[in-house]
């Protein structure tokens, strides 16, 4: 067992970890952005309970990705040496401007959004919302172009080992960023509504803060009705450019071996890399070519067309992309379920359907880490697509080291992240939004008729 298969492993295991937690934190703070405006447009209290619930789920949510996210900043010293020495004059630059531009702005202004309630305006507070809205938004853009440019690089030139910049409107701007980074966005949107339709269909059932929950609910289901097409456009939008850009990565999600006009979506299989075949397969004829060329007979570049050296593991790829899309087609359906409900009038009275969304609650977060298993495992063996291998990148570390490190944090982000976290976050959900009239009664400046 290799230092570099390890560190992979242990880098895997972190990032899975992390990007729940942005992702959950950029859709609460777009959620949190809307209710607080429809409060100070309304004066409704229901959207004031709304924002003083959600904003404790974002609180500790905001803090995990912030700690997650500084234990992969030392794996990439530690066990990436490489890696960083190569593309540190792109990536750290990256990184940088995502500081300045939108981590300063997000730090500069939580505190007042998490504790300002009672002690500055409303208008204030919700411009300090409003600016941490823009710097979540902000960073997975910069974070975005940062991975994009390693799936598709441009702008830069490999000189003696480093990549040189030579035009950064190319290296931010690459051909993949755009749909990646809307995709990620919608991605973030969603997951973050079936956990707000979940807990509120979770409260339904109880037939407890039945006004809080039948907003959340409604709301959630309205935005996903719309997000959820959108989501799928987008997904098709960036399955473009893989085929465009990084065609090997198209074939292994396809189970695709060799070159093929009027490929099949394989609907089911079973990858052999040994053999270079598929053992069992269930198709759609022309399908997959239609989808990733959008012509009935369009050409797919098939994986024996490379050396294996230079393929990605086809299993993960292949399965991954699969439980990706069978979660987004399950999430389509409720969003089209609860469209036929409420125009029924029985959005909040189904008991089925209230524990079908119950159920869906983490499927949001499903889909989003096998879509990053898929993008990731796809560009495989490249940590830079085509210019970078992995293995080229990695510390001169002995496994023995990296196993330690890899157990600590096994541990650690077990206690954290597994216990800590959804203690307090259940502990929350369990005492739920309060009565509103004990929440408004604090906010002693506003003029009394004004939330009634």
């Amino acid at each position: 067992m290799s230092s570099e298969f390890i560190s992979r492993l242990q880098f895997a295991f972190t990032i899975s970890f992390h990007i729940l937690f942005p992702a959950f934190s950029i859709g609460l703070a777009t959620f949190l952005a809307i209710m607080e405006g429809l409060w100070l447009k309304t004066k409704k209290p229901v959207y004031y309970q709304i924002c003083r619930f959600w904003i404790k789920v974002f609180a500790i949510t905001f803090g995990m990705g912030i700690v997650s996210g500084i234990v992969m900043e030392f794996q990439l010293g530690t066990n990436w040496s490489g890696f960083t020495r190569a593309v540190g004059p792109v990536l750290g630059s990256l990184f940088t401007y995502e500081v300045l531009t939108a981590f300063f702005i997000e730090a500069g202004f939580l505190g007042v959004m998490i504790f300002g309630w009672q002690k500055v305006g409303p208008k204030l507070h919700y411009l300090a919302t409003l600016l941490v809205f823009v710097g979540v938004t902000l960073s997975a853009f910069w974070i975005l172009s940062a991975n994009s440019w390693m799936q598709t690089p441009a702008g830069t030139i490999l000189r003696q080992g480093e990549f040189v910049v030579q035009n950064w409107w190319d290296v931010i701007f690459n051909p993949s960023v755009i749909p990646r980074y809307l995709h990620m966005l919608l991605a973030a949107y969603v997951t973050t509504l079936f956990v707000i339709a979940g807990i509120s269909a979770y409260y339904l059932l109880k037939n407890q803060f039945t006004t809080f929950a039948k907003t959340c609910f409604s709301f959630a289901l309205w935005s996903l009705l719309i997000l959820m097409p959108l989501q799928i456009w987008l997904g098709d939008e960036v399955g473009l450019k893989v085929h465009q850009y990084q065609p090997i990565k198209t074939a292994a999600i396809e189970g695709l071996w060799q070159t093929t006009r009027g490929a099949p979506l394989l609907l089911f299989a079973i990858p052999n890399s040994q053999a270079n075949k598929n053992d069992l397969s269930i198709g759609i004829p022309h399908l997959a070519s239609i989808i990733n060329t959008h012509q009935w007979n369009g050409k797919l570049q098939g994986l024996t067309s490379v050396k294996p050296s230079k393929r990605p593991y086809v299993p993960i790829v292949f399965y991954s992309f699969r439980i990706m899309v069978g979660f987004g087609l399950l999430m389509l359906l409720a969003s089209w379920i609860g469209l036929y409900l409420r125009l029924r009038k029985k959005l909040f009275t189904q008991t089925q359907f209230l524990k079908f969304c119950v159920l869906l609650t983490p499927s949001g977060f499903i889909a989003l880490l096998t879509g990053w298993f898929t993008a990731e495992a796809g560009r495989q063996p490249w940590v830079v697509y085509n210019l970078l291998k992995t293995s080229d990148s990695a510390s001169a570390i002995t496994w023995h080291n990296v196993i330690i490190s890899f157990l600590l944090l096994v541990i650690v982000y077990g206690l954290i992240f597994g216990v800590f976290y959804f203690r307090y976050l259940f502990r929350i959900i369990s005492r739920g939004p309060g009565n509103i009239e004990d929440i408004i009664q604090p906010f002693a400046y506003l003029n009394p008729k004004e939330i009634n």
